[in-house]
């Protein structure tokens, strides 16, 4: 019998700046019952899901922010969503700001098993944005200004979910998905199942440069791709959509095989639950031939990845004078 799960992308349309949480919490509650009534096992939630995506908005004092974090999981305000998992058997993954007992912010995602118990904790380590606000932009990306460095790695870990006894299972959060890097390190440790949230404008805000609106999503779609191939696994990729706050978020929420096909996307701008039937037998294929890591890595050789951050020139080539 194959080990197969039925997962679901639990894509949200826009949470405004001033509707509460419990509103945006109601909305993920009729999602989990749609997913109920599908066969669902497992749910995947966005990126900062609970509330608007704050970090496009400045506060001179850091503290006037404290209101969009969240320092207890579950709290009263997501109780309902473990509630829900519990009543409908089904796991669900939640993307929050975290605000430890120590003051410290981070960009966080759980992973909650049916019976209403965090499996898994992670924290995003690769902020985009600025920490400062910047007088050319239009729209503020601020996560380096309210948000540390997660502090967590990339765990893995294996747990029961649905009627499997044991499933790999990792996070990313949205920038993590375009560094090879963080899906290497999932895959190293066996990943099958990678989770992910993320909440993308239709615009590079930087204005570095034109960048076409398609290539906005062709671009994030080839990094989880790429990524689900090179490490033979599955993900759940679960964005914010529509206009948030004036911002327009591309959404196109999508579920990726271990051969980096697209298996279901997402095709609204507004709540929107796409599912598919995992067969995580399937990721054996990849994992025992062309990316058998035990056979073909050459860490030897790849010492710079971890050793530097910027790059730097190459050699300049001189020809050689007769000797």
């Amino acid at each position: 019998m194959s080990r197969s799960i039925t997962v679901a992308a639990a894509q949200l349309g826009p949470i405004q700046m001033t509707e509460p949480r419990s509103v945006a919490v109601e909305r993920m509650v009729r999602l989990m019952e749609r997913a109920h009534r599908r066969g669902v096992e497992l749910v995947v939630f966005p990126e900062l899901a609970l509330t608007t995506f704050f970090p496009r908005h400045y506060h001179k004092d850091i503290a006037e922010a404290d209101h969009w974090f969240e320092t207890a999981m579950p709290s009263n305000e997501t109780a309902p969503l473990f509630a829900a998992a519990r009543k409908y058997g089904i796991g669900f993954h939640l993307g929050y700001a975290e605000m430890t007992e120590g003051g410290r912010r981070f960009n966080t995602a759980i992973l909650v098993n049916p019976d209403g118990d965090i499996l898994l904790k992670y924290r995003k380590v690769h902020l985009p944005g600025h920490a400062e606000y910047d007088p050319r932009r239009k729209v503020q990306h601020l996560e380096k200004r309210y948000f540390e460095v997660g502090n967590l790695g990339f765990p893995v870990i294996r747990a029961p979910m649905a009627s499997l006894p044991g499933i790999n299972m990792g996070m990313l959060i949205c920038n993590d998905r375009r560094w090879p890097e963080a899906w290497r390190v999932l895959g190293l440790q066996s990943v099958e199942l990678v989770l992910l949230g993320y909440n993308t404008p239709s615009l590079n805000m930087e204005a570095g440069g034109f960048e076409a609106h398609h290539l906005r999503v062709f671009h994030s779609h080839l990094s989880i791709q790429a990524g689900c191939y090179q490490n033979a696994c599955f993900a759940v990729a679960t964005a914010k959509a529509g206009t948030e706050d004036g911002c327009e978020l591309f959404g196109h929420s999508i579920i990726v095989n271990p051969q980096g096909e697209i298996i279901a996307m997402a095709t609204s701008w507004d709540d929107e639950l796409i599912t598919a039937d995992c067969n995580l037998d399937i990721c054996r294929l990849g994992r025992t031939t062309i990316f058998a890591f035990e056979r073909h890595r050459r860490p030897e050789a790849y010492g710079r990845i971890t050793a530097q951050v910027g790059a730097v020139q190459p050699a300049v080539w001189a020809k050689r004078a007769a000797e």
